[in-house]
């Protein structure tokens, strides 16, 4: 088995921070935290709603359509469901007359505002259109729509391409000389900050109340948030705090609770990682087999018993979706494995017939866990068209990467868009074999020294007497933790006083911290065949496990290595 290196964060000897203790201060200081006020986490401590540039706009035009039909056209995963359910709630509470959605379904109209999602609009016949989590590489659909005589407010926060579409108002904290404090909004956070100003717009027009309704709905923020893995900067650690504070006092809509269930957790002890590992699965999983109507319609319901339903529709589809997956991850790696290791491409460019178009997103972040390198994925559409999903690594920008292929082909990719983590694109069958060799040309002008080793970053060594419930349970109320604020994680030397296999494929361990300190349990997941006996060296996270009422601290282990790696 081949180790990862560990790299250690570099210690920051300036920490200015008085609310927290030195462990505390310093591993908030690695994350880019200055001073205290950043660890407020207050719903007043948001960016100012007015400072998004033309949000007034966009308020003027939803108020002239008041009395009109408004239709939101959404995506379908997460983040655009949650927009799409957070736009209905808050506009129908807004008193908004006529209010629908619709969501293109992947396989028949793929991702977007398309001329032939339109020509479905206008036969329940809007005066308006709102995009949400998608729309601004929608040239040809916003075209249709406005020719057709209906207005378009896109709200969406993927970076925009060289040609924006002629909408009414575009809000999109990425829009070209926008100067918004955060670039890393969601689609479900642009939407937020369009209904808090529209909320209060209406309370200074008289209308008592409606500058809270928005907040009332931050937990779907939340939820958004964290599943489209955008970076957790301040604003969106507001944004997603305050809506764990709801999902965990039960004020928040009945079908995130009743996706906590069916996952197996509580509600009431909710953190960031339930909703990106449990909740948001299940509703993606609707879109990428099925429609993902049923995700909205399980967070539109205000009846506990129609979200459970729903709830156990979407956990059906989710587990239909894991045995898809897992096929096609085998046959992926499978693929991998016929290139020598020491031969891999730069940017491995994967295809089977047999895939399916709305997993292979998952496929391209499997195989890039297990080989730390870009990963482009593909699967047919159609008998001439193929759609990709490209899922990058630290330093490798996935947009700008199918961006400068497209430069330097112009014509070879027939449309693409997403971030730099992910993105997403189409091609002619007949193009994949040039795509492949694009993709490693650009790498190397691009990134010739990009990092492939898959190293695991370390906040160093962490005393044993540090590994107890009362510090555990202070990481987890410090969250939340994810992308771009990772949560905390060290290395050490371990004696390994037992193990045993659970699951089949997991290990579990009763570990004593080589400094003396106290015996502590620890799972490894997939990790059966981890060597593990005497002393060992282990990457790992302190988390906090509940069993029938008890908490206990427990290691996460993300590595086991020979003692002797131990730096």
């Amino acid at each position: 088995m081949t180790m990862r290196p560990i790299v250690v964060r570099p210690r920051v000897e300036d920490v200015s921070l008085s609310t927290v203790d030195d462990v505390l201060a310093r591993l908030f200081a690695n994350r880019g935290v200055s001073s205290d006020a950043e660890l407020d986490y207050a719903l007043g401590r948001l960016l100012p709603i007015s400072s998004l540039e033309h949000i007034d706009a966009a308020v003027d035009l939803l108020l002239a359509h008041r009395e009109n039909r408004v239709l939101v056209v959404g995506d379908f995963d997460v983040d655009g469901a949650t927009s799409t359910a957070l736009l209905l709630r808050c506009l129908r509470a807004f008193g908004f007359r006529d209010v629908d959605y619709l969501v293109p379904n992947r396989f028949d109209f793929g991702y977007g505002l398309s001329p032939g999602i339109v020509d479905v609009a206008c036969r329940d016949k809007p005066a308006l259109i709102i995009t949400v989590d998608n729309g601004i590489s929608s040239v040809a659909g916003v075209a249709a729509a406005r020719s057709a005589g209906i207005d378009v407010l896109i709200t969406d926060h993927h970076l925009p391409g060289n040609e924006l579409p002629d909408a009414n108002v575009i809000l999109n904290p990425n829009l070209p000389g926008s100067t918004f404090g955060s670039k890393n909004l969601a689609g479900v956070g642009v939407a937020f900050y369009l209904v808090a100003a529209l909320g209060q717009a209406l309370q200074r027009a008289g209308q008592d109340g409606a500058a809270r309704v928005a907040a009332k709905y931050i937990d779907l923020v939340a939820l958004g948030t964290v599943a489209d893995v955008v970076p957790l900067d301040h604003n969106n650690r507001v944004l997603v705090s305050q809506g764990l504070k709801r999902i965990r006092a039960g004020a928040t809509v009945p079908g995130i609770p009743a996706l906590l269930t069916e996952a197996g957790r509580s509600h009431e002890r909710c953190v960031a990682s339930d909703l990106g590992f449990a909740v948001g699965p299940r509703l993606n999983a609707a879109g990428r087999l099925d429609d993902m109507s049923v995700g909205i319609e399980c967070l539109l319901t205000d009846d506990a018993g129609t979200a459970a339903r729903h709830a156990q529709t979407l956990d059906a589809i989710n587990r239909d979706r894991r045995d898809i997956e897992q096929t096609m991850r085998d046959q992926a790696f499978r693929i991998v494995d016929k290139i020598h290791k020491s031969n891999l491409p730069a940017c491995v460019c994967l295809f089977d017939e047999s895939w399916h178009q709305g997993v292979v997103g998952l496929v391209a972040g499997r195989v890039k866990e297990k080989f730390s390198r870009p990963v482009a994925a593909f699967a047919l559409e159609g008998d001439t068209s193929m759609k990709g999903s490209v899922r990058s690594v630290a330093g490798v920008h996935a947009r700008d990467l199918l961006e400068a292929i497209n430069s330097a082909e112009p014509g070879l990719i027939r449309k693409f868009g997403g971030h730099a983590m992910a993105a997403g694109l189409t091609l002619d069958r007949s193009a994949f074999e040039t795509f492949k060799e694009q993709a490693q040309i650009q790498m190397q002008r691009l990134y010739p020294s990009a990092d492939f080793s898959g190293a695991i970053t370390s906040d160093g060594i962490l005393s044993g007497d540090r590994l107890t419930i009362t510090f555990a349970r202070e990481l987890r109320n410090w969250g939340p933790w994810g992308s771009g604020f990772p949560e905390p994680a060290w290395h050490g030397l371990f004696h390994v006083i037992e193990t045993r296999v659970v699951g089949e494929h997991h290990l579990k361990l009763k570990v004593r911290p080589a400094d003396g300190a106290a015996s502590i349990d620890a799972i490894a997941f997939n990790q059966a065949e981890s060597p593990c006996r005497g002393i060992v060296q282990l990457a790992y996270r302190l988390d906090v496990n509940e069993w029938r009422g008890v908490e206990r601290p427990q290691l996460i282990v993300e590595q086991i290595a020979p003692a002797a790696s131990d730096g």
